[in-house]
């Protein structure tokens, strides 16, 4: 099969993210007039509305100006009767009213972008919980986390701007543009006109060059920071090896290709700034020219100049934004983009339309000709097939890569066998809904990962709404509740990150406790004592007893002392079942399980 390439040629991409942006603002477009929230709505209109008496009283502020001015020089008739100080006070009024409506509009439409950025981070968050386990094993955490952050920043920025920039921007210039044709003749109309085209083809066609150059300063941006995400979620391992500097030179290469890309893209806003003002300032001395030309003819008064100039300059303001504004857009439809991808990307595991919940009557677990691969092309689970009744103990024993673990994500549905079945009491996991399937299992995995919270935030998480006296119930059951008690904060005291202020065997208490807390009908545990030393395996086995009491649990193994008193035991070889029975009966048949066995006894007396 042939493979896309990684970077696909720039004309390609620019093309795709013109459709991605298109997509995006049809998606977001909703978010500004939803049907079942009429606030929205209003507020959006009373927006508008403060928007168009903002440019209203903008546009006409000049005329006052020019009345002032006339007013002074004797010139000319005002065009209210107030005087040279009433018109003065006028126009200082309206453009106290002018910021006045601008800050209202954006009172207005705030609670709208929150809302939208609420409910679309919201969105993305339930999304990856959605997605399978294939997805969030082949994608960097530091990666995603920046698309989901720049994708929800960029929201609000896209619904303010795309409604009152570019909009009020092109009516500002049209009714500039009436008034100077208008009050003077077409040729000022025409000088405008030219500006303001040249200046907006000057800005794209530089901003567009920009937004490669901004493109590749977040791709260095995003690489920088998976980097750093990783070297700090592997601090131990860099201690272990003494790579601090190692890890160092090797986030330099990233931040300095991420200086190479922000400094051109400093240098090209620079040239853009440049070319932005030389062209907004020859066409300024073009009017400007022209009033002059007018003033000095007698057609025309000082007010008159005074006013060219300050609709010149009041333009000039919001053009000054354009290339900045365009710019952002591009690059929030760019984020926004990725965010949506990220939301379209579809769910491998999902459930049946009308699934029903699970029914577990007993617990019975049945593998029926399971097959299974991560890889098309590399099959692990290989037509096994295996009955775990129900309330009993089946230890899955193997060497590595032989498919252990493979069984127990399969129980829990992270992914859907490729051949035969796997049921529990009969129900196929894939028939029934996988809210009801994860409530039915509980997993103590070999390494328990916890929360950055307090032992009792973590050990409730096992049941929502759980009452201390559950907490410290589960606890105790766990064998862990008089350790908790010592600590000088004890239930309330914080693990850190990931659990690292906790030993091995402390957080594995903590996740049986979770777990028993769960209190599920079906239990698994996954070589949930392979990384203990033997004291604390042996205190960590007797509480897993207690967590197995009548309940149908499946043990995988590395270990085998922890399984000697299991119900039965399957050996694994290759993805096939190759010994099953009890402990003492596959000792005596001298087979793959009793040379496991054997050998763990050797290496137990030689250590």
């Amino acid at each position: 099969m042939r493979r896309k390439p990684a970077n696909p040629p720039i004309e390609t991409r620019d093309q795709d993210e013109r459709k991605s942006g298109w997509r995006t603002i049809r998606k977001v477009a909703p978010y500004l007039w939803p049907d079942d929230e009429p606030w929205v709505k209003r507020r959006v209109v009373m927006a508008l509305l403060m928007l168009v008496l903002a440019k209203l009283i903008a546009v006409y502020t000049p005329i006052l100006y020019k009345g002032a001015v006339d007013g002074l020089a004797g010139e000319g008739v005002p065009p209210l009767a107030l005087g040279a100080v009433g018109l003065t006070v006028a126009y200082g009024v309206a453009r106290m009213m002018t910021v006045g409506f601008q800050q209202l509009r954006d009172a207005l439409f705030a609670p709208v972008g929150q809302r939208a950025l609420r409910a679309l981070a919201l969105e993305t968050f339930r999304h990856i919980h959605q997605l399978s386990m294939r997805y969030h094993v082949t994608r960097r955490t530091g990666g995603l986390s920046r698309i989901i952050e720049r994708g929800v920043k960029g929201v609000e920025f896209l619904l303010r701007f795309l409604l009152f920039s570019i909009g009020p921007l092109i009516l500002e210039l049209l009714m500039v543009a009436v008034i100077l044709m208008w009050l003077f003749d077409v040729w000022y109309l025409v000088v405008v006109a030219a500006t303001i085209a040249l200046y907006i083809w000057f800005t794209f066609a530089v901003t567009e060059w920009r937004v490669k150059l901004r493109r590749e300063m977040n791709d260095q941006d995003t690489e920088a920071n998976q980097r750093a995400i990783d070297s700090l979620l592997n601090f131990e391992t860099v201690k272990y090896f003494n790579a601090e500097t190692r890890e160092a030179e090797r986030y330099d290469v990233s931040m300095k290709a991420y200086a190479q890309a922000a400094l051109k893209t400093a240098y090209s806003l620079a040239f853009l700034n440049f070319g932005q003002s030389m062209l907004i300032t020859a066409g300024l001395i073009g009017v400007m020219v022209l009033a002059a030309i007018g003033v000095q003819n007698g057609t025309l008064t000082v007010g008159d100049f005074v006013m060219v100039n300050a609709y010149m300059i009041q333009i000039t303001v919001p053009l000054n934004f354009l290339g900045t504004v365009y710019r952002e857009i591009r690059q929030s439809l760019v984020d926004m983009g990725q965010m949506f991808d990220l939301l379209e990307q579809p769910s491998e595991v999902t459930d049946k339309p009308g699934a029903p919940d699970l029914e577990v009557a007993g617990g019975q677990v049945t593998l029926d000709n399971v097959r299974f691969g991560y890889d098309p092309d590399r099959e692990i689970l290989r037509g096994v097939s295996l009955t775990v009744p129900a309330g009993k103990t089946v230890a899955i024993v193997g060497a590595t890569g032989s498919g252990k673990s493979t069984i127990g994500r399969l129980l829990f549905r992270f992914y859907d066998v490729t051949g035969g079945a796997l049921k529990i009491d009969g129900q196929d996991v894939r028939d029934v809904t996988q809210a009801s399937l994860h409530s039915a299992i509980g997993v103590v995995p070999q390494d328990t990962v916890l929360f950055n919270d307090t032992i009792r935030y973590n050990i409730a998480y096992g049941r929502d709404g759980a009452s201390q006296a559950d907490v410290e119930a589960a606890a105790r059951a766990a064998q862990i509740h008089e350790f908790i008690e010592g600590l000088p904060q004890g239930y309330e005291t914080k693990v850190g990150e990931r659990g690292l202020k906790l030993s091995g065997g402390e957080k594995q208490r903590v996740g049986i406790a979770r777990t028993l807390l769960k209190n599920p009908p079906i239990l698994l545990l996954d070589e949930a004592t392979s990384a203990l030393d033997t004291d604390t395996e042996q205190d960590i086995k007797d509480a897993l007893a207690r967590a197995g009491e009548g309940r149908t649990v499946i043990t995988i193994a590395h270990r085998l002392s922890t399984i000697a008193e299991a119900d039965q035991i399957v050996v694994l070889e290759k993805g096939e079942i190759i010994e099953q029975g009890t402990h003492d009966a596959l000792l005596l048949q001298e087979g793959r399980y009793a040379q496991l066995w054997n050998r763990q006894q050797s290496d137990a007396q030689a250590a």
